[in-house]
């Protein structure tokens, strides 16, 4: 049987939602034997290791990555040559391998688009953003995504409508496929989880720990939490407040906003700052709460996966992606977005009722693996793959 070979593009070389979702995906690939996977990320890191250590080929090569910064008179001027040499450079990585499909994953690649464009190959991209900002950007990609795509992929509902809705011919050549997750470790021996909250979280064993697991920027809506925490613990001194994240590279000034914020609250001892951590499930196994406080729309929302195939209570805020993961007062609790007083009302319920908590907790874990499977996920693209 003829082996087809997927070329995947990605933006990154870290380990956040869709550097994830595109690592499982590709090792699926990879020991499926009707499939190859070779990927191509701009740089070293985390995720080029853990995909070599799969025996998965990386190329290091330019995926044009779209940015806001991109769109300047400048920018757009010299944006042609930026891509015919990016082009031009994969071309020569991939000399003598036949691509049979280029799978762009997320908006913020365009190399894909325009190197399966030059060979004629099938393009696929899969997108994991929901654009509103710059208008011309939102009015622009969609377009772009009709010419160069053959199909669309959309990591949830929410991200689908925000595209092809505003072209026709686009949603004709869209599908949803939600996000799958396995958990492949086992649960953290109890020792070990004491361990960690005693020496990464420097809390005690008795304390109630919230956490947010995320890259810091401007719309995880960590200040919101931040805030929101600082009423609370006025009202129960045996909660505490970890996040979980670093910047991306260039912004660490917001890791420096978040813990000045921390100290003029005086909440040094009872909320803590941690960086990325590539063992995230002894990190979740670790917390009693999983907040979810986006102040913009997730595309999907991975962690919130991660928290419910840990058994964790699950407070998100009610908009995109989330809302399909979440089911308000069933495997989680949904609070109107950016609105304090609704999340702290939302946690407080948690606090309070530690029946409540396990519950949702325990519900949302059958979900996640019942919905959410790798496998399912996968299949779906594996179909896709085949026509």
């Amino acid at each position: 049987m003829y082996t087809k070979t997927i070329l995947f593009i990605h933006q990154s070389s870290e380990l956040y939602g869709s550097d994830k979702t595109l690592f499982y995906l590709a090792r699926e690939v990879n020991n499926n034997p009707n499939f190859n996977a070779i990927v191509v990320i701009p740089n070293n890191g985390p995720l080029k290791e853990l995909l070599e250590n799969n025996n998965i080929k990386v190329i290091i090569s330019p995926i044009v990555k779209v940015s806001r910064s991109m769109f300047t008179i400048k920018n757009i001027f010299r944006l042609p040559f930026i891509i015919y040499s990016a082009t031009r450079k994969l071309n020569k990585a991939l000399k003598n391998t036949k691509i049979d499909i280029v799978h762009s994953n997320t908006l913020a690649v365009l190399v894909g688009a325009f190197y399966s464009k030059q060979n004629k190959i099938k393009h696929i991209w899969h997108v994991h953003e929901i654009i509103s900002k710059p208008k011309i950007v939102s009015k622009l990609f969609p377009m772009i995504v009709n010419y160069f795509s053959k199909i669309v992929i959309y990591n949830s509902n929410a991200t689908k409508t925000s595209l092809s809705d505003k072209h026709k011919r686009l949603a004709s050549k869209s599908v949803t496929i939600l996000n799958g997750l396995n958990r492949d470790e086992k649960l953290t021996p109890i020792s070990e989880i004491r361990r960690i909250r005693n020496e990464v979280f420097k809390f005690e064993e008795k304390n109630i720990v919230l956490g947010l697991v995320g890259r810091i920027n401007n719309w995880k809506g960590h200040h919101l939490l931040l805030d929101s925490f600082k009423r609370l613990i006025e009202e129960f001194d045996n909660i505490k407040l970890v996040f979980i994240g670093s910047a991306p590279a260039g912004q660490e000034n917001l890791v420096k906003e978040l813990q000045e914020k921390i100290s003029l609250y005086n909440l040094q001892g009872a909320c803590k700052i941690i960086p990325f951590q590539k063992d995230i499930w002894k990190i979740w196994d670790s917390i009693n709460v999983a907040v979810i406080p986006s102040t913009e729309p997730e595309p999907f929302g991975l962690v919130a996966l991660e928290a419910m195939l840990a058994s964790k209570a699950v407070v998100a805020a009610n908009h995109g992606g989330l809302k399909e993961i979440v089911e308000n007062e069933i495997t989680g609790l949904l609070f109107e977005p950016s609105n304090k007083e609704d999340l702290i009302k939302k946690i407080k319920k948690l606090i309070v009722d530690k029946q409540i908590s396990n519950s949702l907790g325990n519900r949302g874990y059958e979900r996640a693996i019942k919905e959410f499977s790798l496998d399912k996920y996968c299949s779906n693209f594996f179909k896709i793959y085949e026509i």
